[in-house]
């Protein structure tokens, strides 16, 4: 049997638990919740340092698979389904061996929960690759079984435009560093104003990250920004998907 199919098989052999928190990313031109994004806490809601710090080579397959579950089943037992939001879930290029096998746990969950794939969005950050052929070929059979594929922390790194030229992933989500003070940056309005059109022309979604102000939300609006998150409109809620109530600008 191949290592990728034993790993599947011994995907719950985690020696730790853990839960999840989920932000909103919102959809400011329609006014709606366009997804939710997962991320990783304690199950007393601790931050994702307490569990990453947990991780090694001998884990890290396991949990791959397990943050894939755990998102996709919290997610539904909290009403994610009586929704139009997606859920959007972090994932981890080097820890898929072989894109058609490792996805069997989260095709057999998505059916389980009644959470059709077009509804699911894989983030991956440009830091985690290391190999930008086996990346395509994970993108390939994702976008294959109706999966929406997104880079996270476009910007921050080396690679992203180079990454554009290989590939093209459904969404880009705009580094919090390019978004930071952007209406009184105009080195940040100008190259976050320039990635807009390239994204256009490319039918690439974007994502603007990291909203902490009234004031970085307007210029967005104004540069024509349609997806954004941050703290300004929600943090994380801990086991809790906000509605249109909690999140500032849509209640």
């Amino acid at each position: 049997m191949p290592a990728a199919c034993i790993g599947c098989l011994q995907a719950d052999a985690l020696p730790f638990k853990f839960s999840m928190a989920f932000q909103p990313i919102v959809d400011i031109r329609k006014g709606v919740i366009y997804a939710y994004e997962a991320l990783v806490r304690g199950t007393a809601g601790e931050g994702a340092g307490t569990i990453f710090a947990q991780l090694n080579d001998e884990n890290l397959y396991a949990f791959d698979q397990q943050c894939r579950v755990k998102a996709i089943e919290l997610a539904s037992e909290l009403g994610l389904m009586s929704t139009d939001a997606r859920l959007s879930i972090n994932f981890m290029p080097r820890a898929i061996y072989e894109p058609r096998a490792c996805i069997r746990l989260t095709l057999a969950t998505s059916r389980k929960c009644a959470v059709p794939p077009e509804r699911l969005i894989f983030e991956f950050t440009e830091s985690e690759v290391v190999d930008t052929a086996k990346l395509c070929s994970i993108l390939t059979v994702y976008n294959e079984l109706g999966f929406k594929t997104a880079i996270d922390d476009f910007g921050a790194g080396h690679s992203g435009l180079s990454l554009l030229a290989d590939m093209t992933p459904g969404i880009i989500k705009l580094d919090m560093a390019l978004i930071r003070n952007i209406d009184t940056s105009r080195s940040r309005h100008s190259i976050v104003r320039h990635l807009l059109a390239m994204a256009r022309e490319m039918a690439i979604d974007v994502v603007c990250e990291g909203v902490e102000t009234a004031e970085e939300l307007a210029f967005l609006k104004e540069l024509g920004a349609e997806l954004v998150q941050g703290y300004y409109l929600s943090r994380p809620a801990f086991e809790h998907l906000p509605g249109p109530g909690e999140i500032n600008g849509l209640g």
